[in-house]
């Protein structure tokens, strides 16, 4: 029986796909070298191509539980900053504290430093999810997986040689890892959407993969030669709807064309 804990954590991960391959689209054309602009454009390509999947399961769900035919676009460019549930370290920009009306040079490191953490979460995620109960979650986890090992090994393998070269890029990495690292304990915050996730068999407890996630941190960073920051108390909390500063202005770019034309296709 679908429930709707069942469909906001499907929401949950499309969410956070789509976000995140929203901001790495956005080295399109800007990369620093071509063979990275190349490499980042594709790993948007495979998180937007993660988030279509899930929208589209979590379309079959909504059917079920509430009786509405929704499409992948519905959940993408028609709903508010407060019915999207991804992490807020998604949404972020490519730059380190600044107000979202700032402009400044993008920074790399901060990029980089993002899909680590992330592709480290999600490696040990999608790995549980296959397991799942749910066996159309349990299919898009196995593809997703092969995806995510190769945005891990691109990732970390970035992060040691901004740590480990020079100067200025040692700096820009531990910059960059100080001010997203707080973020992640959003990652392994439980809510009751999780636990009756676990109860159900669905997925698995965020904290049950927190200890494997950083040991895969801490051994990259010792690589690096970076130096993890002090944990902080607060959480953020984008995955119950309540976002940053940055998050409006991202949605207005990408859903200004499908809010200006809807139902158009091409």
């Amino acid at each position: 029986m679908t429930t709707p804990q069942h469909l906001q954590y499907i929401l949950r991960l499309a969410d956070n796909a789509l976000i995140l391959g929203q901001r790495n689209a956005e080295w399109c054309s800007h990369g620093p070298a071509l063979e990275e602009d190349i490499a980042l454009a594709n790993i948007s390509l495979d998180l937007i191509g993660q988030a279509r999947l899930l929208y589209s399961h979590a379309a079959t769900l909504d059917g079920e539980l509430n009786g509405v035919k929704k499409t992948e676009d519905d959940y993408a460019y028609f709903r508010t900053e407060r019915e999207f549930a991804n992490y807020t370290i998604a949404e972020l920009p490519h730059f380190g504290p600044l107000a979202g009306t700032a402009r400044t040079e993008r920074d790399y490191a901060v990029t980089i430093v993002r899909n680590f953490l992330y592709s480290a979460l999600m490696s040990h995620l999608w790995t549980a999810l296959e397991a799942s109960t749910d066996a159309q979650l349990a299919a898009i986890a196995a593809k997703s997986l092969k995806e995510t090992r190769y945005h891990l090994h691109h990732a970390g393998d970035w992060l040691i040689r901004f740590g480990d070269g020079t100067g200025e890029s040692h700096r820009r990495a531990q910059a960059a890892l100080d001010y997203l690292m707080p973020y992640t304990r959003e990652f392994f915050s439980v809510d009751p959407v999780e636990t009756a996730i676990a109860a159900a068999g669905i997925g698995p407890l965020p904290s049950d993969i927190e200890a494997a996630w950083r040991e895969d941190v801490d051994a990259a960073l010792v690589q690096a030669t970076l130096k993890a920051p002090a944990d902080v108390k607060h959480v953020s909390t984008g995955k119950h709807g309540e976002h940053s500063e940055h998050m409006g202005y991202l949605l207005a770019e990408m859903q200004s064309i499908a809010r200006q034309h809807p139902g158009a296709s091409w």
